[in-house]
């Protein structure tokens, strides 16, 4: 769903409402691959910097695990065997796509 991903089953639709959608637009296809894309903007002195944090995966046929929220209890990272609403919250931190732009912001702070 992009940018429209918390209004996907419309404007003031919940967050089980846009995964049932989901589920119901990838029924019996095959490609279920996706990612998650965050950028983080920051302006020091006038001048932005930018840091992107994307983490591939792919979309479960069902929902798996209670934690986290959106599509988390559909979304399998690649290389793990637990979905982002099964993971702890440290796990997922760390292998999100907004864990890894704030590590690369941190990191950029600290640098400078």
């Amino acid at each position: 769903p992009g940018v429209y991903s918390a209004r996907y089953a419309g404007e003031h639709a919940t967050y089980e409402e846009n995964v049932t959608k989901l589920l119901h637009e990838l029924d019996g296809k095959q490609n279920r691959s996706a990612h998650f894309k965050t950028v983080v903007s920051l302006i020091l002195d006038g001048e932005e910097f930018q840091f992107e944090g994307r983490v591939e995966g792919q979309i479960l046929e069902r929902r798996s695990g209670k934690s986290g929220f959106g599509y988390d209890p559909v979304f399998l990272p690649d290389g793990y065997s637990a979905t982002f609403a099964e993971m702890p919250p440290e796990l997922k931190n760390r292998i999100s796509h907004r864990g890894k732009a704030m590590q690369k912001l941190v990191a950029f702070l600290k640098n400078r």
